[in-house]
């Protein structure tokens, strides 16, 4: 006999180990779970970089793993968590090492994914599967989880914290100056095609520095490969218009740098929902992956969508003939986004920005 969702958990578990942009992406569910259960405890279990951003989240606590530590950090968080059971374990991570690690906690009932949008047979390892969601975003697909629950309320917040210290580091880095952040690279993975051109982050950097006065951020990690491109980049830049920070911040340092950014420009990786969930302008580019699903959710409007090109010209199918989620897994797909689009969307974004802004002002005279 499957077993009853609770009506009121005292004890919520969350595992999600990864990534950086899908963890800003489920924060508005723990928020959700909160406002509905504000005496519940929430734990989330999460991965090691993950955990470096989200640190000091109010209101819930962090169980670390870290994925390199494969079977043995397994088993140690299981003893960990020897005496702890769940009300409910919100099973959020499609992916058969998740799945493991998940025999190892104690819960009255298990919460996955439908069996359309479960991946690695997750379903085998949950008790109670989401109702069918076809076409969600990401962040919807997190919210899912908090409706099954009965949560009502899905207003979005998120809250991050950003320590002092953080933004000592982005104050050092960036100036008194306004700026942009542009995050080039996305997260060096095999096969993941998701980087633009640096001729084409060279004349967007440009654009910002003569047209608006921008200087542009570069962010990124410390990888050979981050490093390199943010090195090309800014030799094909002058040097007034770009400041080249890649490799030298942590991660809350560049969250309080997109903090006071005018806007922020990267392909779907993490720093690009990072911005969504601290209310900065996001202008995210797609052609591999597509924005439906995973543009930042409250910029979707705002995101250089190649992908439907990238779909005819290496799928040779339409949008609609391919799976929701479909990456195109093409080196070239990227570049299928001109310099140009960008250029538009972001004095479109810009003007967005002021517009809110002044109206915004006018309100509060």
């Amino acid at each position: 006999m499957k077993p009853s969702l609770p009506v009121q958990p005292n004890h919520i578990a969350i595992l999600r180990l990864s990534a950086l942009g899908d963890v800003c992406n489920l924060v508005p569910t723990v928020r959700a779970l909160q406002r509905q259960w504000p005496d519940a405890r929430i734990t989330w279990i999460i991965g090691k970089g993950e955990h470096s951003l989200l640190a000091g989240l109010s209101g819930v606590e962090f169980v670390v793993y870290d994925k390199a530590t494969g079977i043995a950090g397994m088993r140690a968080l299981w003893r960990q968590l020897a005496d702890t059971r769940f009300d409910v374990l919100l099973h959020m991570q499609q992916a058969i090492r998740a799945s493991v690690l998940s025999l190892g906690l104690k819960a009255k009932v298990r919460v996955g994914y439908d069996k359309a949008r479960a991946k690695d047979a997750q379903h085998w390892f949950t008790q109670h599967q989401l109702a069918p969601h076809p076409n969600a975003h990401v962040l919807e697909s997190f919210m899912d989880f908090a409706r099954v629950l009965g949560v009502e309320d899905e207003r979005l917040e998120w809250n991050l914290p950003v320590t002092d210290t953080a933004r000592n580091e982005a104050q050092v880095i960036s100036g008194e100056a306004p700026y942009l952040v542009i995050n080039p690279c996305s997260n060096v993975r095999l096969r993941n095609f998701r980087n633009w051109s640096v001729e084409g982050y060279a004349s967007v950097i440009e654009h910002a520095w003569v047209q608006y006065g921008l200087k542009s951020v570069l962010t990124g990690g410390g990888s050979a490969l981050e490093r390199e491109i943010g090195d090309q980049i800014e030799a094909l830049c002058q040097p007034s218009s770009v400041i080249n920070a890649i490799g030298g911040t942590s991660l809350k340092g560049v969250l309080a740098l997109i903090d006071h950014a005018q806007a922020v420009i990267a392909p779907d990786t993490g720093p690009i929902h990072m911005a969504n969930a601290m209310g900065t302008p996001a202008l995210g580019l797609y052609a591999s992956t597509n924005p439906q699903r995973a543009a930042p959710y409250l910029w979707r409007d705002f995101a250089v969508n190649a992908y439907p090109q990238a779909v005819r010209t290496y799928l040779h199918k339409s949008v609609d003939e391919v799976n929701w989620g479909q990456r195109v897994r093409h080196p070239s797909a990227m570049m299928l986004i001109k310099a140009d689009d960008v250029i538009a969307k972001l004095d479109t974004l810009l003007a967005h920005t002021a517009l809110t802004a002044s109206a915004g002002s006018t309100d509060e005279d």
